[in-house]
């Protein structure tokens, strides 16, 4: 993420935050505004533009200073007005979307509906207690957790949390933190509610996380070719290849997404494997793993691994796989030792 905002790490071969916007999409939400720092707003609008191909109308606003998400909130009350609205955090996808989510907020007079989801730790997260309908207590990554109850990061708030914010500290860690805004409204009196969701939920800040979304995500794709696959190649399973790929004498696991204009020599792919466009693999076994656009794998057998756009990796004489997080534009050679 040196080299790229996390949630322009393409998973599936789409950005992370192209995922988000479909699932917002899908449950109505069109007018978006996506909070941004100075740094990484030209990343984003050159990616995203003004989101009309996503079917949704972007806004960029810029929050000058990392301060925390409560400041990142506060930061888009221009955008939002006196409208409700929902609060999705960019690097967290869900299984089962956001149109429940809305629809609960629609069906009740809350003030706040926070998602949550029942995990095995949840001294990792903030954690909510939950009384009857209601959620009466959230706490931030507590010694003591009150419940296995984590708070994700898909929100819908009225206006009631822009004052909330104004009346908070800095934490201990310098930050506004959202949970302290939804803990304040909370002691005000307002109708502050729960809702519990299945399936999965990947932060994928962290790097297992984000292939094991990739992982997920690839479950869904049903087999597609529009590039050439030739006859001595051996396909198990479901592959996406693109246009103006060619693949000779490969083993394809899937599943397995390849994107356009790839290059693909005596390798062996998959399972769980994403490969962006112009990439070029020669000799090479990779499994478990997501490459960006431009990259070239030769004589190397890779697992778990992210490589970055424009990256080579070349040579081992072993077989044993090499897990590698490597940004854009690296070169790595491999020896034995």
């Amino acid at each position: 993420t040196y080299s790229l905002p996390k949630h322009l790490i393409p998973i599936a071969n789409r950005p992370v935050i192209e995922h988000i916007l479909e699932t917002l999409n899908q449950a109505g939400v069109t007018d978006i505004g996506i909070v941004v720092g100075p740094t990484t707003q030209i990343s984003f609008q050159n990616a995203l533009r003004d989101g009309s191909s996503l079917g949704v109308r972007l806004t960029y606003i810029v929050q000058d200073d990392p301060r925390g998400l409560a400041h990142a909130v506060s930061c888009a009350q221009g955008f939002v007005g006196d409208d409700p609205f929902l609060l999705y955090l960019g690097d967290n996808l869900l299984e089962a979307g956001v149109t429940g989510l809305v629809e609960k907020f629609a069906a009740t007079a809350a003030d706040a509906v926070i998602t949550l989801y029942p995990v095995e730790d949840p001294s990792h997260f903030g954690v909510a207690e939950v009384d009857g309908d209601r959620i009466v207590r959230v706490v931030e990554k507590p010694a003591r957790p009150v419940s296995n109850l984590a708070i994700v990061g898909a929100y819908v708030f009225t206006p009631a949390i822009f004052s909330a914010i104004s009346r908070i500290r800095p934490s201990a860690r310098g930050e506004l933190e959202i949970t302290d805004a939804i803990q304040r409204m909370i002691d005000d009196g307002l109708r502050v509610l729960p809702h519990r969701i299945s399936g999965w939920w990947r932060d994928v800040g962290r790097p297992t996380e984000l292939l094991a979304a990739n992982a997920q995500l690839l479950e869904q794709i049903s087999t597609r070719v529009e590039g050439t696959i030739s006859r001595d190649c051996a396909v198990d399973g479901e592959v996406v290849v693109g246009k103006r790929s060619r693949l000779k004498n490969c083993t394809l696991i899937g599943p397995v997404m390849i994107g356009d204009g790839v290059s693909c020599a005596d390798s062996r792919i998959g399972p769980n494997v994403s490969i962006g466009d112009d990439v070029v693999l020669n000799r090479a076994t990779i499994r478990e793993s997501i490459l960006l656009s431009g990259a070239e794998v030769e004589e190397v057998s890779l697992a778990n691994s992210l490589i970055g756009r424009g990256t080579i990796v070349k040579k081992t004489p072993t077989e044993q796989d090499h897990t590698l997080l490597l940004g854009d534009h690296c070169r790595v050679e491999l020896g034995e030792d």
